[in-house]
């Protein structure tokens, strides 16, 4: 089997070491055994995805030594979202949602029983009983977004695993992220389902990245299952922590690759000290 490996930054702003960390593990997990690297820019954020970070993340990578074999972006994709999309809705696992962001708070807020998700409240549901006729008329005049009836999707896909090459076999949780958006109203596409579209139709064959995404998995092997697609081998690795410890966020203020670039440290060298398991000063790994 030929090792495909992707690296799938969002161009939100610009990279910082923990990103450096991930690309170089899924760059060297394709290298080292002839497989090919992927590149694949994750714009779907229309909000605050930018021209000049996308540039800045070639920049970056160039200048860590990691070439790549191929390049996409997602807004060049939306028609394939687009079709998971129209077969999660005609299976019925898709229903739309109306709810603004300060209904289902207040929903959290009164409900006694409201379920919870690694990062907190769930959404409870709230559109998924709306009677059909209901529906379609609000569909007419209120703007919506798609949501994953997940509870549905895990009665079609039975019990569910996944293959970590950290952790071993996992066993899928398919209610973790509860009834995740598939469809934004103001975005196209959402991370869940734009990444397992496109893993598949890129063949790639193993996913690199941090374990702190691996709550997310339990969604993607539910949707992999749904939508009939392949299930790639994972990887979750450990992640890069600043010195109080948290992990670095480019919402946080983490230095950037970009600063360091333009400070003159020779990038790499940055990199094989990674893949030596040495980090700068004031850095350390979350073991």
């Amino acid at each position: 089997m030929v090792i495909v490996s992707r690296f799938a930054p969002s161009p939100t702003g610009g990279l910082h070491l923990g990103h450096a960390w991930s690309a170089i593990q899924a760059h060297d997990r394709a290298r080292d055994h002839g497989g090919r690297f992927l590149l694949r820019i994750e714009d779907t954020d229309v909000t605050r995805s930018r021209p000049e970070h996308v540039a800045g993340i070639l920049q970056d990578l160039e200048w860590l030594g990691l070439g790549w074999d191929e390049m996409t972006v997602q807004s060049d994709r939306l028609a394939l979202y687009d079709a998971a999309l129209d077969r999660l809705r005609d299976d019925g696992l898709a229903y739309p949602c109306f709810c603004t962001r300060a209904e289902i708070a207040r929903e959290v807020a009164a409900s006694l029983h409201a379920p919870h998700g690694p990062d907190g409240p769930l959404y409870p549901g709230t559109c998924r009983s709306i009677d059909p006729a209901t529906r379609e008329a609000r569909m007419a005049g209120e703007p919506f977004a798609w949501r994953l009836d997940a509870g549905e999707a895990a009665r079609h896909a039975g019990a569910l695993t996944w293959t970590d090459e950290v952790a071993g076999t996992m066993p899928v949780e398919p209610l973790m992220l509860g009834d995740l958006v598939l469809k934004g109203k103001d975005r196209p596409a959402s991370y869940h389902l734009a990444v397992v579209v496109d893993d598949a139709a890129q063949g790639v064959t193993h996913v690199v990245r941090g374990r702190d995404i691996m709550p997310s998995t339990h969604a993607h092997r539910l949707l992999q299952a749904v939508l009939g697609l392949p299930e790639p081998v994972y990887r979750h690795h450990a992640l890069v922590l600043d010195t109080p410890g948290n992990r670095l966020a480019k919402r946080h203020g983490a230095p950037t690759l970009a600063d360091w670039r333009a400070q003159g440290m020779d990038g790499v060298a940055l990199a094989n000290a990674l893949r030596a398991g040495t980090l700068p000063a004031g850095f350390s790994f979350d073991r």
